[in-house]
């Protein structure tokens, strides 16, 4: 009855490898990726300067200097180099043919106060200050949405943690009605209730861990790449102190109304258009008269010019140039001699240039009135942010004493538990519920900067690079 094990034994063995086929080494493993570091607030904000919203606005700003260098290059001396050459041959049937070059000079710059390319200058000034102030206002927007996506993440972080929780208490009470339910103490319905809270609070763990990632996310598409935050939600970076009293409203108004890029980018729209006025008006008013003046071995009826030196204002375009032309080939003798000219147009009719007159000064009737409105809605949106940050303020104190109460009731259900008048599960509830008014906390702590930067950010006191306002910020919590 025994041999069969006998003969399988045996079997094995004689179908086994060898030993020394056994000791073959295994594969050599390759070494372990380096895990990476998770994202702390401060490598977000550094991280920030690099993405692709604060880039292209250094880009743009960049552009409008660039575009400043080349008006100021137009306006400035230009010089320019060109040859003349010539054959000439008189009469054509009989005459000597006669070769000449001429190499010429010119130097040119604007001189008068209206000249275009001046006034080019000037536009181009205001252009950098208008795309100055647009990239100050989107890094501060990127710089708030950063820390706005950061604590976004933290606060979906701890959401999944206590979703765990409230998994585990519904399991032990779930359990605990399914014991009752078979002792006969509870009806049908109290189990199902059970069940559905069960239910309710997996599906809630399945939505908190959907918000990690879409957080995540969020916060990978601002920074312009892949992030890796913490799974611990403790092992994020610490949440800020509570924002104290911003000051006088007035005075966060008037510093608004000088500093916002939409007043300032109005005030440069109502200096361009006021330009457009007064290169209209002059356009209108003066005639496009030029001087001249030339000196030297000037051509007369019967030869080539020699050796002249020139200049020219024309009182329009306000550009003074001076010329000097040299000839490569001497041919000898020239008189020298004085050359002046004088020479305008005078438009009789039509041109259009009444229509262009008024059509600038209605542009500086809507400029003028863009303006004020810009200076109404940044005035709004102060007052507004400075509303919120006081609400937020308010719902800071009511999740604080949110917490006290909760902290309280968990004293109260402990003392219960050690008297026999509650059970585990009573206490297990009171301190989900104390993760929960903590988490609420931390929310409106968290509200609570936000707003404070945001009205820090419509008063241009925060500074997007070290994210501190310009009056003394509080300190982050230990």
């Amino acid at each position: 009855m025994r041999s069969p094990p006998v003969l399988l034994l045996l079997s094995l063995a004689l179908l086994a490898p060898p030993a020394a086929a056994q000791s073959t080494p295994p594969p050599a493993q390759s070494a372990p990726e380096a895990t990476p570091t998770p994202l702390t607030l401060a490598q977000t904000l550094a991280r920030l300067r690099g993405s692709p919203g604060w880039l292209s606005a250094d880009l743009q700003y960049r552009g409008a200097e660039l575009a400043l260098g080349s008006a100021r290059a137009r306006a400035g001396v230009n010089v320019t180099v060109g040859v003349d050459a010539s054959a000439v041959k008189v009469p054509v049937s009989t005459g000597e043919t006669t070769l000449g070059a001429t190499v010429t000079a010119q130097v040119s710059v604007s001189v008068l106060p209206w000249s275009p390319t001046l006034e080019a200058v000037r536009g181009a000034e205001r252009d950098l200050a208008r795309a100055g102030s647009d990239r100050r206002a989107a890094q501060l927007s990127a710089t708030v949405n950063a820390v706005q996506a950061y604590y976004a993440a933290r606060n979906a972080a701890v959401n999944l943690a206590l979703a765990g929780e409230q998994v585990a208490l519904a399991e032990r009470q779930l359990a605990v009605a399914q014991a009752q339910r078979t002792a006969g103490t509870l009806p049908p319905e109290g189990l199902l209730a059970r069940q559905g809270a069960l239910d309710d609070a997996r599906a809630a763990q399945r939505q908190a861990q959907a918000n990690v990632d879409l957080a995540a996310r969020s916060l990978a598409n601002l920074l312009g790449g892949a992030v890796t935050l913490p799974t611990d939600p403790a092992a994020f970076s610490p949440l800020p102190a509570a924002p104290s009293d911003p000051g006088p409203l007035d005075a966060l108004v008037a510093r608004a109304l000088t500093g916002r890029p939409e007043v300032a980018r109005a005030g440069n729209d109502l200096a361009d258009a006021r330009a457009r006025v007064q290169a209209a008006q002059l356009d209108a008013r003066l005639p496009d008269l030029t001087a001249s003046a030339q000196y030297g071995e000037l051509a007369g009826a019967q030869g080539t010019a020699g050796r002249v030196v020139g200049a020219s204002l024309n009182a329009k375009t306000g550009v003074l140039a001076g010329q000097i032309s040299v000839p490569l080939r001497d041919s000898g003798e020239r008189p020298t001699g004085l050359a002046l000219g004088l020479s305008g147009s005078f438009p009789v009719v039509g041109g259009g240039k009444g229509t262009a007159l008024a059509s600038a000064e209605v542009g500086v009737q809507a400029a003028t009135l863009a303006l004020e409105t810009a200076r109404q809605s940044v005035d709004l949106e102060v007052r507004q942010r400075y509303a919120d940050l006081q609400s937020a303020r308010d719902s800071l104190s009511s999740a604080q004493s949110g917490l006290i109460r909760a902290q309280a009731a968990l004293t109260t259900a402990q003392a219960r538990l050690g008297a026999g008048l509650v059970t585990e599960l009573d206490v297990q509830s009171a301190q989900l519920n104390v993760a929960q008014a903590q988490l609420a906390l931390d929310n409106a702590v968290v509200n609570a900067y936000l707003a404070s930067l945001r009205l820090s950010q419509s008063t241009t006191d925060l500074d997007p690079r070290l994210l501190t306002p310009s009056s003394p910020a509080p300190e982050a919590r230990p």
